[in-house]
């Protein structure tokens, strides 16, 4: 969490593949994940024989209908959620990579092209994951996913700015 506060400063002798594995590999296992979830396994006629079992354990019973509600939410949650990890690591791999490259920026400047990068690393998966899941005949890609997952993203870098980039702590960290 340490990224999040402050701009590393002793990051000149990392370098390699063991440095790129570092910075990224969390926002790479996030990406893995979300292809995993993109396939057939994790479609709405699979995720309901997983999900439902687990609900009426801890909720009891519920309709096919009711169901049908409850599964769409626990989907796009899941759609929420996993994007914004998403960012959040992409967003701690930005932070790595331009401490490196930006020393010479503000740190306010820095912050921000990074959490823009992340943001757009976020988009740019999302509509991906979407365009793949629009030709695959029990998937549905819409635009209105890329948006919710792009939401997500937002909300989760908007925790970190306020947990570790308001004011009194930039002063202190920089």
């Amino acid at each position: 969490m340490g990224v999040f506060r402050k701009r590393p400063s002793n990051l000149e002798s990392r370098t390699g593949v063991r440095w790129l594995l570092y910075a990224w590999l969390p926002a790479i296992i996030m990406v893995a994940a979300i292809i995993t979830e993109s396939t057939h396994t994790f479609s709405a006629a699979n995720t309901d024989g997983m999900f439902r079992p687990v609900w009426e354990a801890i909720f009891g019973k519920v309709d096919n209908l009711r169901w049908q509600e409850i599964h769409h939410y626990i989907r796009k949650t899941g759609h929420f959620t996993g994007y914004g990890l998403l960012c959040i690591t992409s967003l701690r791999a930005w932070l790595l990579t331009f401490a490196r490259t930006l020393r010479h920026m503000p740190i306010g400047a820095w912050r921000a092209r990074s959490a823009l990068m992340a943001i757009c690393t976020t988009v740019f998966v999302a509509s991906s994951d979407e365009l793949h899941q629009y030709f695959m005949p029990d998937r549905t890609g819409t635009i209105v996913d890329v948006g919710l997952d792009t939401f997500g993203g937002l909300c989760f870098l908007g925790v970190i700015a306020l947990l570790f980039w308001r004011r009194g702590s930039a002063r202190s960290s920089n």
